[in-house]
């Protein structure tokens, strides 16, 4: 499929409507898309005539994540400047998306996954439908969850951020919305209708376009809703180090065996004990970060993931439930307790390289308070 076709642009008025195009990858997202992504943001920022952009995927998914065949056998064959550049050119996507002046309505029908949630749950609408999934499961594939996720996953009620970054739990699109990762729900067979009156209505204020999503009803939140788990994921996921979290939640288990907990144990002890410990570390700092502070971090670490010095466990990962998929990967180090605050000192640490130099990200300027508040 051509560069052209993977990414289809839409024109009504004063209205963009861009369509990732890679239905039967689920969407997922190459160098080249992501490339062509930045291109259109960028444009359409400087092109006074265009008031909003529409976001949205073709077939049964918003977009997985990455194209992580691709990223692999990039890797194999690149050189660490080319490398880097993949890296670049995703993270400045997020940034500009993050903190874009034209306002940015995301439609999330099926699954929103990995770097599909990047260049989504960063921008100024977030709607969410009846068949809406979201994960960011990068720890099961040993690696942590980027595309400035310790920024939105960090900003969540209470501890749930690192319930979801270390677990790779589903939320469905009543508990993105209820949880604050969408701002509406619209029912699925009403989602080309929103789309149409978006486009009718041909504006960039904030307020009209809000309250045109908002002429849609919200959903009911289903009796199982991990969001209701809350309190308990407050006071497991708030504990200083993974190995804490599992003890805390094994404790609750022994009160009250309960599914989910069992579930929630089962999860972090199946994923990459790196991955687990990088992550908790970033979305605890991430609070603490605004979005640019937060991709420039993302960058140096997702570049060390891929050098691989001292933990291959993203390859591992990707052998495991890409290429064999007998989903037992092994990961080296095995355990929690194998795994130093040296090591993980090492993946926050600026590249022991001469010629390394860290991301940069565009300067804005002319930002509405909303941008402004992220950075």
């Amino acid at each position: 499929m051509a560069l052209t076709s993977q990414v289809l642009v839409t024109q009504n008025s004063d209205v963009r409507t861009i369509k990732l195009n890679r239905p039967k990858q689920l969407n997922a997202l190459s160098l080249e898309m992501e490339s062509r992504l930045l291109e259109l943001f960028r444009a359409y920022e400087e092109d006074h005539s265009v008031k909003l952009i529409i976001v949205k995927g073709e077939g049964k998914a918003f977009s997985v994540g990455g194209d992580i065949p691709a990223v692999i056998n990039g890797i194999k064959c690149a050189s660490s400047k080319q490398r880097e550049s993949f890296f670049q050119t995703a993270y400045t996507l997020n940034y500009l998306s993050a903190t874009y002046t034209k306002i940015q309505v995301s439609l999330l029908k099926g699954l929103v996954m990995g770097g599909g949630a990047g260049i989504s749950l960063q921008g100024r609408f977030r709607v969410v439908t009846d068949n809406t999934v979201f994960a960011m499961p990068e720890t099961a594939l040993g690696s942590f969850p980027d595309v400035g996720a310790s920024y939105f996953l960090s900003r969540l009620p209470g501890f749930f951020g690192e319930y979801v970054g270390l677990t790779g739990a589903r939320l469905d699109g009543a508990e993105m919305l209820v949880c604050g990762l969408a701002t509406h729900f619209v029912p699925l067979e009403k989602l080309s209708s929103l789309e149409d009156a978006l486009c009718k209505a041909n504006s960039g204020d904030p307020e009209i376009i809000d309250n045109i999503i908002h002429d849609f009803k919200n959903p009911k939140l289903k009796e199982n809703n991990q969001y209701f788990r809350l309190i308990t994921i407050d006071r497991c996921f708030s504990k200083r180090t993974v190995e804490e979290i599992i003890s805390a939640l094994e404790k609750e288990a022994d009160r009250n065996m309960d599914d989910w907990i069992l579930w929630t144990i089962k999860a972090l002890k199946k994923v990459s004990p790196t991955g687990l410990k990088i992550a908790l570390r970033y979305i605890r700092e991430g609070r603490f970060q605004g979005v640019a502070q937060c991709l420039i971090r993302e960058y140096i670490i997702s570049c060390k993931v891929m050098q691989a010095v001292y933990c291959r466990d993203f390859f591992e990962g990707y052998r495991s439930l890409m290429i064999d998929k007998d989903k037992n990967p092994k990961w080296e180090p095995s355990k929690l307790e194998f795994v130093s605050d040296d090591v993980v000192d090492y993946y926050f640490a600026p590249l022991d390289d001469q010629d390394w130099q860290d991301l940069k990200l565009p300067i804005r300027s002319n930002l509405t308070s909303y941008a402004i508040s992220k950075l």
